[in-house]
């Protein structure tokens, strides 16, 4: 591979003289320019991308960590919402997904760093994220979906405790009074924020928080059928379940199946994230959906704000949720009753027309 090395000996320069002829540097003599371009030319030469980034202190790149992007269609659109965001704004971004492994992405972060990005939007892993050596090169960080402690950088979240307090106070309302929780990983915001809000819904009611109901999750499939099989073996066994994201969900509904129980006769289910398939169960799967799109776009919109020179102290943007309510969470007794909560506004039930990208992102299911 050609190096500057061998275009200044060709040329008959110092590589810093070659150097400055590539960054366009005007007090070099048009003479020594000509001939550096034709010996660049002639050998083939191509700048090192990140050398040249390190030098320049700039790079129009974005980076985009996200915690695990197999979560489901939540992270594809937040993904997609940052995408179309950059794009609009004319910068190109790559993308790394962590898979929940701080060691992982603390190699993203330092790739990131490599590169001199522009920017990076990330979904940190957990509390030992560390934005440090990004901050201290000057290199912009906006936080989506999850918040850091005591972190400075901008940060785009849904309305978590809201969302599970709205979750568990429908299901209070349609009777249901031995409420179990799959919650997710305490370590990250949306994990232990949730968990808050199904607490405090119980707590305005009157009701004491049974420990023996709560269970933890991974955000993932097995830890959602882990979790139901522990709280289908307690006796009594809950009445119903809010699980704190759509992949648990699934693990979970799976063990309700297979112990033959009936939905909601036998035990009424609200998940966390809208997803595609919640509507076509055979029973309806009600619901918590979030802004998964606007979340990305907005991220986005932060970050070009901050690359464009705003220097204000940090900010948050909090996206409200939405409950759509279908059959799983029924009445005690009785059908459906559109009264039994906030009417949705997210995926349709069935026969309802397809939506444009502002109803996409309702749809988005799957964080975490």
């Amino acid at each position: 591979m050609t190096t500057i090395v061998d275009v200044a000996r060709t040329a008959g320069v110092s590589a810093a003289t070659v150097s400055r002829v590539l960054n366009g540097n005007s007090r070099v003599d048009p003479q020594l320019v000509a001939t550096v371009e034709r010996v660049v030319k002639d050998l083939g030469y191509r700048p090192n991308r990140v050398a040249r980034s390190l030098r320049l202190r700039h790079n129009r790149v974005w980076a985009l960590v996200i915690s695990d992007v197999r979560t489901g269609p939540f992270f594809a659109d937040v993904v997609r919402g940052v995408e179309d965001g950059a794009y609009e704004a004319g910068y190109p971004m790559f993308l790394c997904n962590a898979d929940e492994d701080p060691s992982k992405e603390a190699i993203y972060l330092q790739l990131a760093l490599a590169e001199n990005v522009a920017g990076v939007i990330l979904t940190p892993s957990g509390p030992s994220t560390d934005l440090g050596p990004l901050v201290d090169a000057g290199i912009h960080v906006v936080l989506a979906d999850r918040r850091l402690p005591g972190s400075q950088a901008d940060s785009v979240v849904t309305d978590n405790v809201g969302g599970a307090r709205q979750a568990v106070d429908h299901l209070l309302a349609n009777g249901y009074r031995r409420i179990a929780c799959i919650a997710g990983p305490p370590r990250v915001t949306t994990g232990s924020d949730r968990l808050s809000g199904y607490r405090l819904a119980l707590e305005e009611a009157g009701r004491k928080v049974n420990p023996s109901l709560v269970r933890s999750g991974d955000f993932r499939e097995p830890g959602g059928r882990r979790a139901m099989e522990e709280l289908l073996e307690q006796r009594p066994r809950p009445d119903a379940v809010f699980i704190c994201n759509n992949r648990m969900a699934a693990g979970a509904l799976q063990v309700i199946e297979e112990a033959g129980l009936a939905l909601p006769d036998d035990i009424a289910v609200v998940g966390f994230d809208e997803i595609v398939w919640a509507p076509l169960l055979r029973t309806g799967l009600t619901t918590v959906g979030q802004p998964a799109y606007d979340l990305g776009h907005e991220s986005a919109r932060l970050l070009l704000s901050r690359i464009q020179g705003y220097s204000g102290s940090a900010r948050t943007v909090l996206l409200p949720t939405t409950l759509n309510i279908r059959a799983s969470s029924a009445p005690r007794s009785g059908p459906l009753k559109a009264t039994a909560g906030p009417r949705p506004t997210g995926l349709p039930l069935r026969g309802a027309g397809p939506g444009r990208r502002a109803t996409r992102s309702r749809r988005s299911g799957g964080g975490g």
